[in-house]
């Protein structure tokens, strides 16, 4: 009978674990809940008022942008740039509270569903330990040990609720742990998004800083004189002939002017809606990173390997032979060159290489895109290493991946997903995202503005 009383105890004990930890789990979800949407609809109605001022004033500039040069039309174009990027960080602040306050919300849901998991692991050793008890009593000693033999009918059905329990508590860890792993995922995904946000915060601050040295560097000069603006409106067009004139470099194919690719980009924009700067600027970032990884070339078919193009050194992995290998020979047939003298990238630590070409697709994905690629050329068969079919595939490809929505978190993510994929939120994705927002500020201030102004 001891043996009885101890495993309704604990029944209950575990019925009384159950209970509060289900309990606690509704508990938290409710509390609060309608201050939290009051506040959401808030801040989304402060977003919304904020957001419609900063188009306002990016059409004012597209507009100034527009008319003759004169030192007038430039001091309207900083004062509404100014104007603009004022608001633009009032915004990215209310973003990043929003940001912090869904951390808070889950990191409160990871701790709960830790405590819940440690629970439940507790009640499931206590729940082992009673059944192997019950597993050191033989059929024998049941019967003997109990004053009536209905006892030992009452015990053999809490061995079978035992193990009952044992089970319910397995599915119960399992499906907790599995909550735990995407709760925890979820989170790093909006750690992420909120380094993005202060990423853009710290580039905001910084162009609205050059904004205003530069207005007040062009009112000294001029003394707020329109006949003092001719030299500098000279200066200005010397400045703009460089920029043309500048050679842009491309990853595995020669560099073109600078004024060359700015056309591709504008032409693959009407396509697409990613912007010129952005796309430039993730062409830098791969011609950047070639330098780094060096050039390849495939003389096995079989087992994708080869050798360095410039350094002979012998590469495992070039290219994944089940994945990249027939579209690449494909492709070679298609353009009439010679598969193993065309240069890929070589394979980085982990992984395989064999991207082609300024926008560096594998030829798999390659294959998949040509449709589209050929579509927006006008190219029957384009060709990965032809600078302007590249420009093309690059803007396809971030298009699909949501840079066309123009703003920095999705030309972050999408820049970060162009080069770590699934892993995209990790320490590697977010370090190329935010590189090749650098580059598209520098290319968007210093090349593209100075040719649309003069």
């Amino acid at each position: 009978m001891i043996f009885k009383r101890s495993f309704l105890i604990f029944g209950l004990i575990f019925i009384a674990i159950f209970v509060v930890s289900a309990g606690r789990g509704v508990f938290a979800e409710d509390l609060g809940q309608e201050a939290v949407n009051n506040r959401k609809a808030q801040l989304e109605k402060e977003l919304e008022y904020l957001e419609a001022q900063i188009d306002g004033y990016g059409s004012l500039i597209q507009s100034k942008q527009k008319e003759s040069a004169s030192l007038q039309r430039d001091i309207d174009v900083f004062n509404a740039k100014i104007q603009k990027t004022k608001l633009e960080i009032q915004k990215l602040d209310i973003t990043i509270a929003n940001a912090s306050s869904g951390i808070s919300k889950r990191n409160s849901e990871i701790d709960f569903l830790q405590e819940k998991a440690d629970r439940v692991k507790e009640s499931l050793a206590e729940l082992v330990r009673k059944n192997n008890e019950m597993d050191d009593v033989t059929v024998v000693e049941m019967i003997l040990g109990n004053e009536v033999v209905s006892d030992f009918f009452v015990i053999t059905d809490s061995f079978a609720s035992v193990q009952k329990s044992i089970h319910v508590s397995l599915e119960d860890i399992r499906d907790t742990n599995d909550k735990l792993g995407k709760e925890i995922d979820n989170l790093e995904k909006e750690k992420a998004e909120k380094n993005r946000l202060k990423m853009a915060q710290e580039m905001n601050r910084k162009s609205l800083a050059a904004s205003e040295a530069e207005k007040k560097e062009m009112l000294n000069v001029t003394k707020g004189l329109e006949k003092n603006y001719a030299k500098i409106l000279e200066d200005k067009h010397r400045e703009a002939a460089k920029i043309r004139s500048a050679l842009f470099a491309l990853r595995d194919t020669a560099a073109i002017p600078f004024g060359e690719a700015y056309g591709y980009a504008l032409e693959a924009q009407k396509k697409t809606g990613v912007r010129p700067a952005f796309l430039l600027a993730i062409l830098t970032q791969e011609s950047n990173l070639g330098e780094n990884t060096g050039q390849c070339l495939v003389t096995d078919f079989k087992t994708g390997d080869g050798v360095g193009k410039n350094t002979g050194r012998v590469f495992k992995g070039i290219m994944k032979p089940s994945r990249d290998v027939t579209p690449f020979l494909d492709l070679a047939n298609r353009l009439s060159f010679d598969p193993k003298t065309k240069p890929v990238s070589c394979p980085q630590t982990g992984g395989y290489g064999g991207a082609m070409g300024p926008s560096q697709f594998i030829p798999s994905t390659w294959n998949i895109y040509e449709k589209k690629i050929s579509a927006a050329t006008g190219v029957v068969i384009p060709d990965p290493w032809i600078p302007r079919d590249a420009f093309f595939a690059s803007a396809i490809y971030l298009a699909d991946l949501g840079a066309g929505k123009g703003t920095y978190n999705a030309e972050h993510e999408a820049a970060a997903r162009y080069y770590a994929g699934g892993g995209w939120y990790k320490a590697s994705g977010q370090g190329y995202g935010t590189s090749v927002l650098r580059h598209a500020q520098n290319i968007q201030e210093n090349m593209i503005d100075p040719l649309n102004l003069y």
